[in-house]
């Protein structure tokens, strides 16, 4: 379960009482989009309804029925997602916004690289581009969508270019396991050669190239590399 620190409140209004759960903020739009995907003890702080989540005040369980029909905390918690909002503190907002901003921050430097230079940006002229661009952070809105739309906003502050790269390791067998669990994401053909190496073709964006060719040869310093 998320803890009680880290979760956040989820609050309906109806019939002038409050209804509300706790909940992690980071599951939030993924319990929204596919609520039977989501294991509701890692979601929910508490698997209860309360009128008063911090004073601990509970609504009885005719008033639970009555509002939502069920006392299935699944449905509930579904209800209150969709009709209610999502209350956070000061504190708690500007943590969580900080920490999506790190993620886009994070996103846009290992799969983008300067057209002249084929390197990635720093993350530093990233982040100020952001900055200066005014891109707001929603905190619950999908990382996927908003690196897309920050790139938006950054392609006209600072080149950007989305290429992919094709790289061959050859790798001492002993480190095939580690090594393996590294490529197998962009893994297009893999065999094992003759001597007992194990060899493997990739592809994966430019900006990675060089932090997945040093955490391979993290494992082995014997590694060969060379790209396609």
């Amino acid at each position: 379960m998320v803890s009680l620190d880290d979760a956040v409140l989820a609050r309906m209004e109806k019939g002038g009482k409050r209804y509300e759960i706790l909940v992690d903020p980071t599951m939030v739009d993924d319990f929204k989009e596919d609520p039977e995907s989501i294991d509701l003890n890692h979601f929910l702080a508490m698997d209860e309804v309360f009128h008063d989540a911090r004073g601990g005040e509970r609504p009885t369980s005719d008033a639970i029925e009555s509002v939502f029909g069920t006392q299935d905390i699944r449905t509930i918690s579904v209800t209150i997602l969709s009709k209610g909002s999502i209350q956070l503190t000061t504190v708690q907002r500007k943590a969580m916004v900080e920490r999506m901003r790190q993620q886009i921050v994070h996103e846009i430097h290992t799969q983008a690289v300067d057209p002249k230079t084929k390197s990635p940006h720093p993350k530093t002229r990233i982040e100020l581009a952001l900055e200066e661009s005014r891109y707001s952070v929603d905190p619950f809105k999908r990382l996927e969508d908003q690196v897309k739309d920050a790139i938006d906003k950054l392609k006209p502050m600072i080149p950007l270019s989305f290429e992919s790269i094709r790289m061959a390791f050859r790798v001492p067998g002993s480190a095939y396991g580690s090594a393996s669990r590294i490529l197998r994401p962009y893994m297009q053909k893999e065999q094992w050669l003759e001597n007992g190496s194990w060899a493997a073709v990739i592809e994966c964006p430019a900006g990675m190239k060089a932090d997945i060719i040093t955490q391979v040869m993290r494992q082995s310093s014997d590694t060969e590399v060379k790209e396609l």
